[in-house]
């Protein structure tokens, strides 16, 4: 994942991507108003290697013009955190496969929470969207992806969480650079030590900024004099992405890419003019010509059988939002759907248990019908979906798996 903002497994995680609950895990309300409560911060223990540590490196954020009152403010309630070295060491890279990765992106709830956040603060969009050209939706896409439009900003106080990682990470080096950023920004007065709060790895705030990428893209778009990323007030948080995407180049009024129908024998990962593809008979998914919108390069994601895609200058910017292929077409299809388009076209074919995602869905709905709530109907069969089919079977004095399988269907069926 880019440096410039992040390396770690953040946004979709802290978004609860990997399980978007119904209603997004609470209540999403207008600017200005309380949020749903955090999660509890991990309690710190003590350490004395960890505080060994900590007078070392004291000395050299000096050096780098941290301050003593700074580091003063900043170290007197922080402390070692152990469950940040878990999560650490605990990463792996997401085995979501790409239909569950979209279609948990632009679920039901997270598309009608999105649409609210639209009707909300449609004029602070508008204008925030006419400074940089970054388009609502885009914006709003992003923030659903990154903290599930707020409601997931991280409650772990983030000089104890980058302390702990410069200290035992494997990526100590990288965590204490973060952490002389996230010192000069508390030295700078945007935020005071104890509202510094974040994920466990130092994402921060309603769009999960990285501390070094919101000391080169946050903006104080309130003209309050303050760049606020962490309070119940999007609006600097929105700017500051708007911010970020157009120093990477983003190109206005222009899409990330458009879903495309091929003809036989087309190949991934080449890149043409729109008039060659046109000529090569690629269109769009939904009827009509490919729009000329510069060279597009075609990917084939999940294959032959699976959606095609032709990508414009734009996706490689969510690319540097976060560099993650999922990433960056689960946004890019979110924007678009907030933006009154249709769910994708092409198809994934059936999973490994020989179920397409409608008869997937069809489970969830015919479990949570019988009394065992699978929390929705995206078609992804997650920790709750497992929990109810095991419920399920246990109940009908079956064989418990929690395998979503066409047994259990016809099951459901019967």
């Amino acid at each position: 994942m880019n440096v410039t903002r992040r390396t770690v497994g953040l946004g979709l995680v802290a978004a609860g991507l990997a399980g978007c609950a119904p209603a997004m895990r609470g209540p999403v309300v207008a600017m200005g108003s309380s949020q749903a409560a955090p999660d509890p911060a991990p309690k710190a223990s003590p350490d004395s290697g960890y505080d060994a540590w900590v007078r070392a490196f004291r000395g050299r954020a000096s050096s780098k013009g941290i301050s003593q009152a700074t580091l003063e403010a900043a170290f007197k309630s922080a402390g070692y955190l152990p469950k940040v070295i878990e999560n650490d060491r605990a990463q792996f890279e997401s085995r979501r496969t790409l239909e569950d990765y979209i279609a948990i992106a632009a679920s039901d709830a997270r598309l009608e929470t999105g649409g609210g956040m639209l009707s909300r603060h449609a004029r602070v969009l508008d204008r925030i969207e006419a400074r940089y050209g970054v388009q609502k939706e885009v914006l709003v896409a992003i923030w659903g992806m990154e903290s599930s439009y707020g409601t997931r900003r991280g409650s772990i106080p983030v000089v104890s969480a980058l302390s702990t990682l410069g200290y035992k990470s494997r990526r100590a080096a990288f965590f204490e650079g973060q952490l002389v950023a996230a010192l000069a920004i508390l030295q700078s007065g945007d935020i005071t030590p104890a509202k510094m709060t974040g994920s466990w790895a130092g994402a921060m705030g309603h769009t999960q900024f990285i501390p070094t990428t919101y000391r080169a893209h946050a903006v104080d778009f309130t003209g309050d004099g303050r760049r606020d990323i962490w309070s119940d007030d999007p609006t600097d948080a929105l700017a500051s992405a708007a911010n970020y995407l157009a120093q990477s180049g983003w190109q206005a009024g222009r899409p990330w890419g458009v879903e495309v129908r091929l003809p036989s024998g087309s190949d991934d990962l080449v890149t043409r003019s729109v008039a060659d593809w046109r000529a090569r008979g690629v269109t769009q998914a939904a009827g009509g010509a490919v729009p000329d919108h510069g060279p597009a390069t075609l990917i084939l994601p999940s294959g032959a059988g699976g959606p095609a895609f032709l990508l414009f200058r734009n996706y490689k910017v969510f690319r540097a939002y976060n560099n993650s292929m999922k990433y960056a077409l689960g946004v890019g299809h979110l924007a678009d759907r907030l933006a009154g388009g249709g769910p994708l076209v092409g198809t994934f074919g059936p999973d490994a248990q020989g179920l397409t995602l409608e008869e997937r869905k069809e489970i969830q709905a015919r479990l949570t019908a019988a009394g065992f709530d699978t929390e929705g109907t995206d078609g992804v069969i997650g920790d709750k979906t497992t929990a109810a089919i095991r419920a399920f079977e246990q109940a009908r004095r079956l064989p418990v798996t929690g395998i979503a399988s066409k047994a259990l269907l016809r099951q459901l069926q019967g």
